[in-house]
């Protein structure tokens, strides 16, 4: 191992090394002994710092690549510190640089033995993941639609990130939940074992397990890796925290560059005390401030810092820039998401025009993928080209593409791609072989597979109660194929995801999947509306017609000119000249769940705060007063980070109160629109059942206390409510009589 520890490094020097820092940067450069903590401000520069740091070890701190580990998150940001670091001298072999995963993957290679593993071990992604649990739970015979595997993949990675194991996780179970997880965690680390694999999170918690039961180990590893450092540390969960502390605790040459204000993981495991308490763990260490920022203009730097500033758990710093001060942050209300994508469509084209920009200078931001759909059919029918980063287009999540296969099998029967995709969604029990066995019979007999189905029982090698089940799914397509002339096209969609029980499938599902699944299920009917109102003579066909021009339609060259939609969270590390950010409402943005919780609450305003620091010259933000995300024509409040802006650096452009209110009626119409900023409005001055309920808005009982909606049904005197209380108490109300108020 020690055998090519010393390379020669081609000598440049410090000076050219150093020339293009700032002298904060310069100082965070040079500063190569002892612990060291870099706050670095959105655009600060801070890959620069790294990779300039790794070169000015090496050429001047007299350091063998050998002796140094470099640390981030992604493999996209450890190739631009690669690329950065090889400006200046030869990238060695014997330089470590990677991810997390990466790193202690190559460790364990190395030392696996020592802990009773082969080196040649395997690593399962989250599908695999998936499929052993599941597994699992069928030899345990637990019922997939009372606990979720994902749901028990998750709680499995939740107690591995804060090093419970199997053993210590069964004496802290409290409900008949974490029992399940219980039982499942134990078999799922021995089929594990057998299977001589690893998961991702093992890659990070048995490295600790190795270091802690082998301190030789340990001391091998500090002794070679005498400079360590770290990017993207707000991000670090406590295993990587853990980890980073014991390789460093010897030599303590320790460099974490990150920024408080960024940390947005928490939902995953990050732990922002990592770096809030840096300084308290390694009470010798060096703190260096990155404040000038080299992206955006001074007044949204201003206007992001107004808003995050609001949080008490964080390192104070303020940003500047030596660019213009440039446009105010602009603010638009909406009448709904229809009405939000086709401003966010008129902005783009007088950017366009004016400014003579290019589309591939805009990004659109939103805080939930199920808010996509508006914004790309707005897009869509506006001709613009356009690309989602991080996730899939609205209507390639699987989600929406069964209930496509159903409508396009409908349309045409000969459909067989469509066919073979649903025959067994919902779950039927119509497996691969029967599949096999039906299209090897409509080939023999010169059959459509729809027809050989409507001909199942002259399918000998065929079981009796699988031919049930296919006769019940030939009969609901043949039910639907006579109904579609006979009825309404959204009448016709509404019944038959009615009929097939999705809501029901994914409400009961409590993952978070699975609610979003439902949450897309709901727009793709509100599209299917929109579709019906908005031409002549809706059919099924113009309708399926119109979805597939999303990806069929390629007028525009999108890899190298498109618009940019993704999620809030999907645009940390990026940037854009102009930056749209969605759907700025409470529950939506801040999320519902986050509302009442401090430390969930400060995240969403972190987030918000990534947002606007994402753009260069310019940022729209945008908020409803309806949206169909929820339930129809839900009614909304501006999201407080609106409040929070401080009003210097932010123009808002409000609608007319008195079409927006009319419907509830005029005794709410607020004549000054310059009053219109209170985030509370006074509701208990008309009737309650005049209100658009939806689950996640928060009401006050006068017995209770304060609460939140979980479900809604009925309408008018009928309706009831489903509220939870502090301490997990549910109690259901008819509205009409509920003595509560909406917060």
């Amino acid at each position: 191992m020690h055998s090519d520890k010393i390379e020669p490094v081609e000598k440049i020097s410090s000076s050219s090394i150093l020339h293009n820092l700032n002298p904060q940067q310069r100082d965070a450069v040079t500063a190569i002994k002892g612990p060291v903590l870099v706050l670095a401000g959105a655009g600060s520069g801070k890959t620069r710092v790294l990779a300039y740091r790794i070169a000015y070890l090496l050429q001047e701190g007299n350091v063998s690549p050998y002796e140094i580990l470099a640390m981030t998150f992604t493999n996209k940001a450890a190739g631009e510190m690669k690329e950065r670091v090889q400006h200046f001298v030869p990238l060695n072999h014997n330089l470590w640089i990677g991810t997390f995963h990466s790193i202690f993957s190559k460790i364990l290679r190395l030392e696996a033995d020592k802990i009773g593993y082969s080196s040649d071990f395997i690593i399962y992604d989250s599908d695999d993941q998936e499929r052993l649990v599941k597994s699992i739970m069928k030899g345990m015979m637990i019922s997939e639609e009372q606990f979720g595997a994902k749901s028990i993949l998750n709680a499995i990675s939740r107690a591995k990130n804060n090093l419970n194991g199997p053993e210590s996780f069964s004496r802290m179970q409290e409900n008949p939940f974490e029992q399940v997880v219980s039982r499942v965690y134990s078999e799922y680390q021995r089929q594990l074992r057998i299977n001589g694999a690893f998961d991702f999170d093992d890659l990070i918690t048995l490295p600790i397990q190795l270091f802690t039961s082998h301190p030789d180990i340990l001391k091998k590893y500090q002794s070679r890796f005498k400079y360590i450092l770290v990017d993207e540390y707000q991000d670090t969960n406590r295993a990587q925290y853990l980890l980073l502390y014991h390789l460093a605790k010897d030599h303590r040459n320790l460099c974490v560059v990150g920024d408080d204000d960024q940390s947005i993981y928490r939902w995953r495991g990050a732990d922002i005390r990592n770096i809030l308490e840096f300084d308290k763990d390694f009470p010798d260490s060096q703190i260096f401030r990155l404040e000038q920022n080299y992206r955006s203009t001074q007044n949204i730097l201003n206007g992001a810092t107004s808003v995050v500033e609001k949080n008490k758990g964080r390192k104070a710093k303020k940003l500047w820039s030596d660019k213009e001060q440039g446009e105010k942050i602009e603010c638009f209300e909406v009448a709904s998401e229809r009405d939000e994508a086709q401003s966010v469509i008129e902005k783009i084209k007088y950017e366009l025009l004016r400014k003579k920009r290019t589309f591939c200078e805009f990004a659109i931001l939103y805080r939930t993928n199920a808010q996509s759909r508006a914004l790309e059919d707005g897009l869509r029918r506006s001709g613009f080209s356009y690309v989602i980063v991080g996730g899939v287009r609205f209507y390639e999540r699987k989600e929406i593409k069964d209930i496509l296969a159903y409508l396009k099998l409908i349309a045409n029967p000969k459909d067989s791609v469509s066919l073979k995709r649903i025959i067994n969604f919902p779950l039927r029990g119509i497996g691969e072989g029967t599949l096999i066995r039906l299209e090897t019979w409509a080939a023999v007999n010169n059959f459509m597979l729809f027809d050989a189905i409507e001909q199942v029982e002259q399918i000998s090698d065929i079981q009796s109660r699988l031919k049930v089940n296919i006769n019940h799914f030939y009969t609901l397509i043949k039910k639907y194929i006579n109904l579609k002339k006979k009825i309404s096209l959204n009448e016709l969609v509404h019944t038959l995801v009615d009929e097939m029980g999705l809501l029901k499938i994914y409400k009961e599902d409590s993952t978070v999947e699975g609610q979003s699944r439902a949450q897309n299920v709901r727009e793709f009917l509100t599209a299917v509306d929109e579709y019906v109102s908005s031409v002549q003579e809706p059919i099924l066909n113009g309708f399926l017609e119109e979805v597939s021009l999303v990806t069929d339609i390629d007028r525009w060259d999108n890899k190298t000119n498109a618009i940019t939609l993704m999620t809030l969270h999907c645009a940390k590390g990026l940037e854009f000249p102009v930056v749209f950010i969605t759907g700025l409402e409470e529950g939506l943005f801040p999320i519902a769940r986050s509302i009442n919780q401090t430390e969930e609450l400060e995240e969403e305003r972190r987030l918000f705060y990534v947002g606007l620091t994402r753009a260069k010259e310019k940022v729209y933000l945008f908020h409803a007063r309806k949206r169909n995300l929820f339930i129809e024509g839900a009614s909304s409040l501006p999201s407080r980070f609106l409040d929070e802006l401080e009003p210097s650096f932010l123009e808002r452009n409000y609608l007319s109160y008195q079409k927006f209110y009319e419907p509830f009626g005029a005794h709410f119409i607020r004549e000054d629109p310059e009053n219109y900023s209170d985030p509370q409005p006074d509701y208990e001055s008309f009737s309650q059942e005049d209100i658009r309920l939806h689950p996640g808005l928060w009401v006050e009982h006068n017995q209770y206390g304060q609460g939140q909606i979980k479900y809604v049904e009925g309408t008018g005197e009928k309706q009831r409510v489903i509220v939870q209380f502090e301490g997990n108490v549910k109690k259901k109300f008819v509205v009409k009589y509920a003595r509560f108020t909406l917060l």
